[in-house]
């Protein structure tokens, strides 16, 4: 096992939630401890963001397709919504649409056989009270841990890249 050396000045090994996975790659235990504890972290914040807003019926899914479908003001089809959001089940984003459609939030219109999502003024709406709160909950206080927004970027681009390997270990997994 190797430790950085900030771990070998702390006197501690690497913060992992199941050290009994990790037989060669302690790293990769800390990594994915730290994207349990950042996931229920983000989806907490989006959830009560969006509270704020006056949405409490609204979950950390139903959120990111609201999101989705407002981003770049063009209509979104299921299909689309599902792979930039990397949701398989995708009878999980059709009940989100049904929910945020109900709320009057998004719309939907037939075009052939598919159907294209788009947001509603207050669906707009909605996403812009969101984004102010974002800014002055989140990002003021972002700028005061001192984190550069360049390596914040290059975090996101490792994660994507994980991102990608988890889902051809999980491809790997379902042919065994």
């Amino acid at each position: 096992m190797t430790q950085s050396s900030s771990e070998m000045r702390a006197g501690r090994g690497p913060i992992v939630s199941s050290e009994h996975l990790s037989h060669k790659a302690h790293e990769l235990s800390e990594f994915e401890f730290g994207l349990i504890i950042s996931g229920h972290a983000f989806n907490r914040w989006m959830v009560r963001c969006m509270t704020a807003t006056g949405y409490p019926e609204l979950g950390s899914l139903d959120i990111l397709v609201l999101h989705r479908v407002n981003h770049c003001a063009r209509a979104k089809r299921q299909a689309d919504i599902c792979l930039v959001l990397n949701v398989e089940d995708t009878h999980t984003v059709t009940y989100a649409l049904r929910k945020l459609a109900k709320l009057g939030l998004v719309s939907g219109e037939k075009q052939g056989k598919e159907t294209f999502f788009r947001t509603t003024e207050l669906g707009r709406d909605a996403c812009s009270r969101y984004a102010e709160l974002r800014e002055a909950c989140l990002i003021d206080s972002l700028a005061s841990m001192g984190i550069e927004r360049a390596e914040i970027s290059r975090l996101a681009g490792i994660m994507r890249a994980m991102s990608g390997l988890y889902d051809q270990a999980a491809r790997s997994a379902a042919s065994l």
